[in-house]
């Protein structure tokens, strides 16, 4: 999924969405909308999510978004987003929040996998589905996943939140 689910609208201003990013709890909402959100509260914290009150430590724009990028007001948006990530992606969470996080994390580096246009190189595919092969102990298959998502998050992390 590059985007938002078809027919769904914004949980903050209730329209299309315009420049659309995923936030690390899985909804999508208008990236200007999530920034007036966090601008609202505290700037020095990172915001809660409107539908879930999770906090927000990693937001990621759609596909569309980031093809529209020459457009100057998606730019700064984006530039905003990555600003966001910069203060908030890189920092290390709590065990609770890394597992609330492996869904999002996991569904999405499958989903990259799964694609032959995306850059993940062969060789790392290979080991990560040779590795998850061989365990059988549900611990350590638990510990991978954590630390696969955590690799795949400082992924993220830089390519949307590393100022450019």
């Amino acid at each position: 999924m590059d985007g938002p689910p078809a027919n769904d609208c914004c949980a903050i201003c209730h329209g299309h969405f315009n420049i659309a990013c995923q936030a690390n709890c899985s909804h999508w909402f208008c990236g200007d909308c999530i920034m007036l959100v966090w601008h609202h509260g505290s700037v020095l914290q990172p915001c809660k999510c409107p539908l879930c009150r999770r906090q927000i430590t990693l937001l990621v724009p759609g596909e569309a978004s980031l093809r529209e990028r020459n457009d100057p007001n998606v730019a700064e948006v984006l530039g905003k987003i990555e600003r966001y990530n910069h203060l908030f992606g890189g920092n290390t969470s709590s065990l609770v929040q890394r597992m609330q996080d492996l869904p999002f994390l996991l569904g999405r580096l499958l989903r990259e996998i799964m694609d032959p246009q995306r850059s993940l190189p062969m060789v790392i595919k290979a080991r990560i589905l040779g590795i998850v092969g061989l365990l059988d102990d549900l611990l350590i298959v638990l510990i991978c996943f954590l630390h696969v998502a955590a690799i795949y998050r400082s992924v993220l992390y830089y390519r949307h939140g590393v100022y450019t």
